[in-house]
């Protein structure tokens, strides 16, 4: 049984060898806006995905630009051999969660007071290699 433990292990780790994995946590922008621009990168290369991000006007693709830089980092330091332009990297998936929230109290009329809450969202980024799928 334990045998049967370290080959599922070892082929885990074969697979896991191309996936790259990089995390934004606490990024004070609201869940919502962060997933329209998220949603236009999801599943493409990731050349594209950086002109997309870089040309757009939405504020968070800033943070999501210096993301998927670290993403691509990471899988440099995972991969010291390989040429990044021969491998075809795309965002295999990206995932938008919320975060903490900051609950504010804004006076409103007659006494009353309106919360106000400022929302923050943690991003998940997943790159693989389209070369090794395939084949």
């Amino acid at each position: 049984m334990g045998a049967r433990k370290r080959k599922s292990s070892d082929a885990a780790k074969e697979l896991s060898k191309n996936l790259v994995l990089a995390k934004l946590n606490n990024c004070p922008t609201s869940p919502r806006k962060m997933r329209l621009v998220a949603n236009q990168v999801r599943g493409k290369k990731v050349d594209i995905a950086l002109s997309i991000l870089k040309f757009s006007q939405k504020q968070p693709s800033l943070k999501l630009e210096k993301l998927l830089l670290s993403a691509i980092n990471n899988w440099q330091q995972k991969n010291p051999d390989s040429d990044i332009e021969q491998q075809e990297l795309y965002i295999k998936e990206i995932k938008v969660d919320s975060g903490s929230m900051l609950k504010r109290l804004r006076p409103a009329p007659q006494g009353r007071a309106h919360r106000i809450r400022k929302r923050s969202n943690h991003v998940t980024m997943i790159l693989d290699n389209l070369n090794q799928n395939i084949s």
